[in-house]
């Protein structure tokens, strides 16, 4: 990695290019952000962790249809990817009522969403990644409506496969945040990672919180949880 030059690095991940043409290399920090970065803690070991997690859940997906940008494992917080152009887009899957949704439609914390319920944010720190709807997208060229498509047939396929996944580890998906990015041929893959960082899972029994919320409710320490999540994750899928 010493000789790789770094060519972004943001809260949670640096990128590097490799001798590789078309293949990155993808560095997990320790870096805890909430609230858009205004709450910034280090965490030792929450690099490996998300990266551990994030390759048990995209090996899963590929296994199951859905494609993804993980190349291969490296351990230690480190994995190859594809190199993608990035759509600027947070998706977020809901399956139940949680976070800025329940202050944003007043309605009861934990309520079930039928079915999912997929809403985009636009990707920019300096406007706090606004909520964004189709015709949004389409003004701003983030997508145009055959990509779009993908996507959100793609996100909920996504759901569905977690929903399954998780209920086998004894965890509820409460929602959770995709990022996509298109191969120089024009395939759309899931990107980015998939970890309690950008995820709420609740404990089916206790409804206790398995995720980054203990990290912004200032409710402890977050890396026995993580690391929990990991551990049911390997009984349920070796």
């Amino acid at each position: 990695m010493a000789n790789n030059k770094r060519i972004y690095s943001g809260k949670a991940k640096d990128i590097y290019e490799t001798d590789q043409a078309g293949v990155l290399l993808m560095v997990y920090k320790n870096q805890a952000t909430a609230g858009n970065g205004a709450k910034k803690e280090e965490i030792a070991g929450k690099g490996v962790l998300n990266q551990a997690i994030t390759n048990k859940i995209f090996t899963y997906l590929a296994q199951n249809g859905i494609p993804t940008h993980l190349i291969k494992d490296l351990g230690q917080g480190q994995e190859l990817v594809k190199q993608l152009t990035m759509f600027p887009l947070e998706v977020v899957c809901r399956n139940y009522a949680a976070g800025s949704l329940v202050k944003r439609l007043g309605v009861e914390k934990g309520s079930p969403i039928k079915g999912g319920m997929v809403e985009y944010f636009y990707k920019r720190d300096d406007l706090n990644d606004p909520f964004v709807n189709e015709a949004n997208i389409y003004f701003l060229e983030a997508a145009n409506p055959e990509q779009l498509k993908v996507i959100n047939d793609l996100t909920l396929a996504v759901n569905q496969l977690l929903i399954q996944l998780f209920h086998k580890a004894g965890l509820r998906l409460v929602d959770f945040k995709l990022e996509f990015g298109e191969t120089a041929d024009g395939e759309i893959v899931l990107a980015d990672e998939f970890s309690p960082d950008n995820a709420r899972l609740w404990d089916e029994k206790t409804l206790a919180s398995f995720d980054k919320d203990i990290f912004r409710n200032d409710q402890g320490n977050i890396i026995p949880f993580y690391q929990e999540v990991l551990n049911r994750l390997v009984e349920v899928l070796g």
